[in-house]
């Protein structure tokens, strides 16, 4: 359950506990376009939390492809050779 603050007319803050199934609820009752966008922001927020941490593993791809290719543990393969290889699947 999650406690919702919400403020009335008067200024005065309550508390509303909903339920994961009530805000489904509510949230599939939205237009279309509503839905939508909440969808792609709840995705986002998701995103937004990992992202950092893509990104650190990626750094740390790259860094040991580099140090291979300078090592002479990997060669560097022309983008016209990848691109020929990628059409032929």
């Amino acid at each position: 359950m999650r406690s919702m603050p919400l403020q009335n007319s008067a200024g005065r803050v309550h508390c509303v506990i909903m339920s994961t199934l009530e805000i489904t609820a509510g949230a599939l009752s939205l237009p279309p376009k509503s839905r939508a966008r909440l969808a792609s922001q709840l995705l986002e927020s998701i995103d937004a939390r990992q992202q950092s941490r893509v990104d650190a593993i990626w750094a740390r791809e790259v860094e040991a492809r580099l140090a291979a290719y300078e090592a002479g543990d990997k060669r560097a393969i022309p983008a016209a050779e990848v691109l020929a290889y990628r059409g032929k699947r």
